[in-house]
């Protein structure tokens, strides 16, 4: 659980983990997949597994580390599994909305991890409800459960050259061909995982070999914490197969441009991943070194917001030539209790978080390094702290451009009513957190940036900054109840 006064990130919407491997422990090392996903979402998570004939199911509100223990992971036997992390985005924080889905089915068990944000969940909500389908939960996550477990036919004709598919593999493409939006799924089966991308790639998902068998993961770091070898990424659009048979891979048809999310490079994945060739630390540098080709400042020491901000803040001290440093101590736990300060506490704000360096920043021109502001509820504090520590000038620099719009395809953004961008101007921004200059990433530098050394240079998602959608948005998620009413007999 996330303190008031510190959420002022976007939150990303979920890790998704499979593997496929007889003879090993796959519940524990879904466990420690998880664990290391952790940051992708820490309000709920859970595991999966088969042995072939049964499935097995835990999952609860809570970090991995509070969900499970010896004693429930016993019972999580069998020779593949699926694990899920969870932040909400679609569908409130409660245990009915956590991952994964497990129901049963004609043809077994089928579970369901799902990253990301469908775009026509009314519209496949009512459908499934006039199908005579029930519905638990206010997830669009239950929502793609329940059309997998239903004949093909039900949602999309089968195409004649699919007719040698198996019928989750038929059952895949059917959801895919109606499914809007952004979605990396992990899905088990009796027998095997399955591993689906969207599209439009907006959602990371990647492969990896292991001793004995196979896994997916939403970030190539949770391959390495548990051994594995990196394979390659599931492409967009693609689906991955895996069973005693080993890997099996067929595509949906489509001409959707790759549109992965930029804010995977910016804040989201952890630096020690590996996305489209590029290490993601690497990226943060090249971020905050076109951050200060961009804007330059006379100063004497450069600090960044930890641990985020932390690699931009290194390219920026790189290429303006400015010492880099601590200035702010993070305590990285305060965000993650489920224990909320009193109100005296809650008073001191961003002391609950970081304490300053008084001995780096008294008496001294400070560049802050943020890797983005959202809703501006945590800048003007971090910047009073640095000043109360005794800096002279405080000049915040930003390795990400304005955020002016919301993300509709699974990042929690805001709305365009809480975006600090959308509603003040760059001026009415730096007065409000009280800096003495601020400035942002432009479009093209984050572009710049994110593409330098790819070994794909393909697009990527830059809606939030831009307000260019790789995929249509209905009206009503921009505040337009006009479309959602149509629905509103399908709504719970």
């Amino acid at each position: 659980m996330t303190l008031a006064f510190t959420d002022d990130k976007p939150h990303d919407e979920c890790g998704v983990f499979g593997v496929y491997a007889p003879g090993r422990d796959v519940a524990r090392l879904t466990f420690f997949g998880l664990y290391a996903l952790q940051h992708r979402g820490q309000e709920a998570a859970g595991i999966a597994t088969s042995d072939g004939k049964s499935a097995y199911l835990h999952k609860d509100v809570g970090l991995v580390s509070q969900v499970f223990n010896e004693a429930n992971m016993k019972p999580l036997i069998g020779s593949h599994a699926i694990g899920h992390n969870r932040y909400s985005t679609t569908g409130s924080s409660l245990l009915r909305n956590a991952q994964p889905f497990l129901i049963e089915t004609i043809d077994g068990p089928l579970g369901v991890s799902h990253n990301g944000n469908l775009t026509n969940t009314l519209e496949l909500r009512k459908m499934l409800l006039e199908r005579g389908g029930g519905l638990q939960s206010t997830s669009d996550s239950e929502i793609m459960t329940l059309m997998l477990a239903a004949p093909v036919d039900a949602w999309s004709e089968l195409k004649s050259n699919e007719s040698n598919l198996d019928r989750w593999q038929q059952r895949i493409l059917g959801l895919m061909r109606v499914a809007k939006g952004a979605y990396s799924l992990a899905i088990l089966t009796r027998d095997a995982i399955y591993g689906a991308r969207d599209a439009n790639g907006l959602r990371p998902l990647c492969l990896g070999k292991l001793e004995g068998g196979y896994m997916i993961a939403s970030e190539t770091s949770a391959l390495f914490t548990i051994g594995a070898e990196f394979v390659r990424e599931i492409e967009p659009g693609e689906i991955i197969k895996i069973d005693a048979h080993g890997i099996t891979s067929i595509k949906l048809e489509h001409d959707a441009p790759k549109a992965l999310c930029s804010f995977e490079y910016v804040y989201f994945a952890r630096p020690d991943s590996v996305m489209e060739g590029q290490v993601i630390h690497d990226v943060r540098q090249r971020l905050g070194r076109q951050l200060a080709k961009e804007a330059p400042v006379v100063a004497d020491v450069v600090i960044a917001v930890p641990d985020s901000a932390t690699p931009h803040g290194i390219g920026f001290a790189l290429e303006t030539g400015i010492p880099y440093t601590e200035g702010l101590i993070k305590n990285r736990y305060i965000g993650r209790t489920f224990i909320q300060p009193d109100q005296s506490l809650r008073e001191l704000g961003m002391q609950l978080k970081y304490n300053p360096l008084r001995a780096n920043l008294e008496g001294k021109r400070i560049v802050l390094v943020d890797d983005s502001i959202v809703r501006g509820t945590t800048s003007g504090p971090l910047v009073q702290l640095v000043r109360d520590a005794g800096a002279i000038e405080v000049h915040v620099r930003v390795a990400s451009p304005m955020i002016k719009h919301p993300c509709f395809m699974g990042v929690d953004m805001a709305t365009y009513g809480q975006l600090i961008a959308h509603n003040k101007t760059l001026e009415e921004i730096r007065v409000h957190i009280g800096a003495d200059s601020l400035a942002y990433l432009s479009v093209g530098g984050l572009k710049n940036a994110i593409g330098e050394g790819s070994s794909l240079h393909h697009g990527h998602c830059t809606a939030c900054f831009s307000g260019e959608y790789p995929i249509d948005i209905p009206a009503w998620l921009f505040g337009d109840t006009r479309d959602q009413a149509l629905f509103e007999g399908s709504l719970t």
